[in-house]
């Protein structure tokens, strides 16, 4: 144990140290972010102010004409098409008295912020004079305005994209450069404990023979090699111990040949939930299901394919219980039963449709049936409450004598025992 606490003590440093490396790359990588973005802001105000005397300057020889004869259809199309633009909230094209030709602006103006007021305030208002030339021996006149403001929510928006872009490249690049350090510093010091160490965390307790054993270079026969080794040989030995007790487990309470439970298993789980159901005061619902015609399967059909066919609709069966609450067993033979804690009559009703479907759905062909061309199941169905109390013995009897019912008036049917009014 003594020698043991160095090597640990040496990871605990190991990773203080990664940590303090990564720490000092994140925040020089924050202040380089920090001076691009603010080279970022500068070039994002010179581009909007750019881009925006250029609209005008597009638009002026047309506004000029709308405004000269005062049309304000051409200055209606001439402001929304600058007004479609997300850099731009509010547009305006007046005559030379002041009038408003076409105006453009949000129904509800865009909530400013600090920010917003603080990299682009300054560059918001855009006004230009309309000058129209009305012939060679005439100078130009000016006949209006157009006037636009930017939209400093979208363009602060736009900022911040860039801005997020530019700090999460800084800080992947802190991240590379401490990575390499943290690496070059791992191998050389703490790296072959820490992957075993990292190897036994990462096993999964049920399956510990599957363990990622790790392959350390250059320890093949020193003692941390022999302790891999050891632990090898170790957790596949106890792999083995849980295989052999998970299969006397599976013997003991599960049926070898559908998967489901066996009648042990469900002997032990009715009498639990029957105790259950008596204490709490809670309903609790069986199903008898019997497959129809079922000797006279096997009888044309062979045993194997009677085999095959018990293990398909055991699987079926299954789709309509809760794993993690209900139950469902091999009675015996052809005959299943569905254990439902919990479950009134109307819900155990349900999950009974649900049974007899599943079969249906199989579309299994029994041409030897004397109800039916395809294979079938009944059902009984019965339930103990809280107003009909039953020992598990009545509730089992209640629910097989509903199965001979449904089998008696014409199979591939169920049959619910109804509560005495």
């Amino acid at each position: 144990m003594s020698a043991a606490k160095p090597s640990l003590a040496s990871g605990r440093l190991t990773l203080k140290q990664a940590l303090l490396t990564l720490l000092i790359a994140i925040v020089i990588s924050l202040v380089a972010g920090s001076i691009e973005l603010l080279g970022h802001a500068s070039s994002m105000r010179e581009d909007v102010q750019k881009r925006t005397l250029q609209q005008l300057a597009i638009v002026n020889g047309a506004a000029a004409e709308a405004a000269f004869q005062l049309n304000p259809d051409l200055a209606h199309q001439i402001a929304f098409g600058l007004f479609s633009n997300s850099e731009i909230s509010q547009v305006a094209i007046r005559d030379d008295f002041g009038r408003a030709l076409a105006e453009f602006y949000p129904t509800t103006p865009p909530p400013s912020s600090w920010l917003s007021q603080r990299l682009f305030g300054d560059i918001v208002s855009h006004e230009m004079p309309l000058r129209y030339y009305m012939g060679s021996e005439a100078p130009e006149t000016t006949v209006g305005e157009i006037a636009l403001s930017l939209d400093t929510v979208y363009l602060t928006r736009e900022f911040l994209a860039r801005g997020y872009a530019i700090v999460a490249r800084s800080v992947l690049e802190a991240f590379l450069l401490s990575g390499l350090v943290i690496a070059l510093f791992h191998i050389f010091i703490t790296r072959p404990l820490l992957k075993v160490h990292a190897a036994i965390t990462q096993t999964d307790p049920t399956r510990p023979g599957q363990w990622p054993k790790p392959t350390l270079k250059g320890h093949h026969d020193d003692e941390l090699g022999h302790l891999v080794e050891s632990l090898d040989h170790l957790l596949n030995a106890f792999q083995s111990g849980l295989e052999q007790r998970d299969h006397l487990h599976q013997l003991s309470q599960y049926d070898g040949l559908t998967g489901v439970a066996n009648r042990r298993h469900f002997d032990m789980f009715m009498a639990q939930q029957w105790q259950w159901a008596s204490r709490a005061k809670r309903p609790l619902s069986v199903i008898f299901i019997d497959i129809d015609n079922f000797k006279e399967f096997n009888d044309h059909y062979g045993h194997a394919m009677g085999d095959d066919t018990l293990r398909a609709v055991a699987s079926a069966l299954n789709q309509c219980v809760d794993a993690n609450r209900d139950l469902l067993a091999r009675y015996g033979g052809e005959e299943f039963i569905c254990v439902l804690p919990g479950k009134d009559e109307t819900e155990a009703a349900r999950v009974a449709q649900c049974l007899r479907q599943s079969v249906l759905s199989l579309a299994i062909p029994h041409a030897y049936s004397s109800t039916h061309s395809h294979l079938t199941a009944s059902m009984g169905v019965a339930t103990m409450s809280p107003f009909k109390p039953l020992s598990a013995d009545d509730l089992l009897n209640l629910a097989d004598q509903q199965l001979y019912l449904a089998k008696r008036r014409g199979r591939n049917r169920i049959e619910i025992h109804e509560r005495p009014a």
